[in-house]
Formats: structure tokens, sequence, C-alpha cells
């Protein structure tokens, strides 16, 4: 299981009532076993505290964050990170990174290597399973973000702008390559975007978040049949979804620029 739920939850930053900021305010969500959610919104809306939460990185000033039944209050195995700065051990071959969440939990040696070869392989790196960080890609060191988070087999996977950093042909590869591996592995799924073609090329669902304090004002179901590729982005259904969120977004991109 991967239910995720969000229940009227606020963050507030500050413990001085004038100079407080409210990141979040109120705000529910819900993510189903095996979905694939993604949140879009302006900058600073609260998307990356919404994840920090499901993660157990911050506490919510109010409500509570549950996976499975379960009130996330710490981090744990039952969800895997992969955030947009990569993060690898410099010190660490491509194998002995992917290995290291593994090794954590108590793992065999005969485990880790078996369940990061499996991942490695998933993400196309087996060639350089040997390689240090600093001899790959930044595509290449993303993928190798992705296989450390599946190795260890989580029940959710948190992704906060993963190819944000990436340039667009870099992008779109990374994209087809999370959906081939959702689509064997059906992890529940959320995912942090910027970018609203993304957003609905990856989601079964899209939040929409306002300007802070955030809240959810629009969920969209995608609704596009899966497996998909490229061609859906030139599709009257996709537009006409795009269209809905920027629609939504415009208002809320303003006010966030108005808070500076």
């Amino acid at each position: 299981m991967g239910v995720v739920n969000l229940e009227n939850v606020s963050v507030r930053f500050g413990s001085n009532p004038a100079t407080q900021v409210t990141a979040l305010e109120n705000l529910n969500l819900e993510i189903a076993d095996h979905q694939f959610a993604v949140i879009v919104g302006p900058s600073g809306c609260g998307k990356s505290s919404c994840m920090d939460l499901v993660a157990g990185l911050n506490q919510a000033t109010e409500g509570r964050t549950v996976v499975d039944g379960v009130t996330i209050e710490k981090p744990g195995s039952d969800r895997g990170m992969v955030p947009q700065s990569y993060s690898l051990f410099p010190w660490l071959t491509v194998q002995k990174n992917v290995e290291f969440g593994l090794s954590l939990s108590g793992a065999s040696k005969a485990e880790r290597r078996e369940r990061a070869n499996h991942y490695v392989e998933a993400v196309g790196l087996t060639k350089f399973k040997d390689s240090y960080p600093s001899q790959l890609s930044g595509g290449m060191k993303q993928r190798v973000a992705i296989a450390r988070a599946l190795a260890v087999n989580p029940e959710v996977l948190l992704m906060d702008e993963p190819f944000g950093a990436l340039d667009s042909q870099t992008r779109s590869v990374m994209q087809e390559l999370l959906l081939k591996i959702w689509q064997e592995e059906r992890k529940t799924v959320l995912f942090i975007t910027h970018d609203i073609d993304e957003a609905i090329f990856l989601g079964d669902v899209v939040y929409v978040m306002s300007a802070r304090p955030g809240r959810i004002m629009d969920t969209i179901d995608v609704g596009i049949e899966r497996p998909r590729d490229y061609t859906v982005t030139t599709s009257p259904e996709f537009i006409e979804i795009k269209k809905r969120i920027m629609t939504s977004l415009h208002d809320e991109v303003e006010k966030a620029l108005a808070m500076g």
C-alpha cells in the first residue's frame, strides 16, 4: 500500500506573529495507492513544504500527514526521495551509491548487489556501474538517484523537481524513462514540478496550488491513456488540460510575484 493523505494541513514558519510566514493553510490532499500524482504551482506556494511533510522532514503546525493510516513524524524507508540536486556521494561508484540505502537497512551483501544491479540496469547504467559521479552527466546522475531511491523498495516515491536542472532534450528522455519504470513498479508517486507539460505527461492527477499560503485550488484527472509517448503533447485533450492549468495559475503567479 502507498496511500498518502494530508489532512487540514497548515505550516507556519517563525514564532513572532508579526513576521510569521504561512506556507500552507488548510490544505487537503489524497493520493491513492499506485497513483502518479503531480503538484504544480507558483514559486513559493509551498510545494516543497508538502513534500517535506510526506518525507517526514518537517511537521505540520496544524493537521496531520498520513501514509497508510500512520501519522508521519520522521523519515522512513517506506518513502524514497529523489531531490533535484542528485545528492550522490562523490567517493562512491554508481553501484555503491545505489547500494547505500540497502546497507542502512541491514540487507546482506548479496541482496545489496542483486537489487543494485537490477535498478542500475533498469536506468540504463550497467556500463557505468563502476564510474564515479564526477564522470557522469547530469541526466546520468539523476538516473542513479532514481535507482538508489527505488532499490530500498519504498511504498511511496517522492520527487521534488528532479529534472529541473536538465536540458530539455535530456529532460524528455528522463520523463519517458521514469514512466517506463513506473509502469513496471507501480509505486505511489508524489512529483513536484513547475513544468505544466511535464505534469500532464507524467501524471494520473495534477493538483494545482494557489500562491502562498498554499492550498489546492484545482484537481485535474488527466485521463490520457497509458502508456504515453510525446505524441500525446499535441493531442486535443492534452492541450485542453494545459489551458485549464494555465488559466488556474495565471492570477496566482501574479500574486506570487507581487509577494516577492
